[in-house]
């Protein structure tokens, strides 16, 4: 597995549980990009407020799709929705992962958070769970990749 450096980045603005793209890469007025509008593409994602890492999540779902669900969510089957969806502004990076399990992006997700904790000295503060895999070396380094990327 290479490391992941290739990643999309987005300010996304949050008003009355609704979400509106209105930067990514840079640029003002795009909306969400390719790939990471797939369905079926496994993608980890990060959202950050302020410079400080807040969640970390994965998704086989258009991104939409996906932040669409965290904040519509009202406690049906146990799930209220993104424990950050009252912040008025984040920055969300997405990187997709092409031919890669679920399993295996969900690993990468569980050692980023880890790193996260070792480096900050905090847990991402609206993580609310984890699901831990035994990570080989390769998967490792791609989480070391990311984290680069975010701090």
């Amino acid at each position: 597995m290479q490391e992941r450096d290739r990643h999309n980045k987005y300010k996304i603005k949050l008003v009355d549980s609704r979400f509106q793209c209105f930067e990514a890469n840079g640029e003002t007025g795009r909306g969400f990009l390719v790939p990471d509008v797939a369905d079926n593409l496994p993608k980890l994602y990060v959202v950050k407020h302020n410079n400080e890492v807040c969640y970390v999540g994965i998704t086989r779902q258009d991104i939409r799709k996906r932040l669409r669900y965290g904040f519509s969510a009202k406690g049906e089957h146990g799930y209220s929705g993104y424990k950050w969806k009252n912040l008025e502004e984040v920055e969300l990076l997405i990187w997709p992962f092409q031919d890669v399990s679920m399993e295996v992006v969900e690993a990468i997700e569980a050692e980023l958070v880890y790193l996260i904790r070792e480096k900050t000295g905090k847990w991402p503060k609206y993580q609310v769970e984890i699901h831990f895999h035994d990570a080989p070396e390769s998967q490792i380094r791609v989480a070391r990749s990311i984290l680069r990327e975010l701090l």
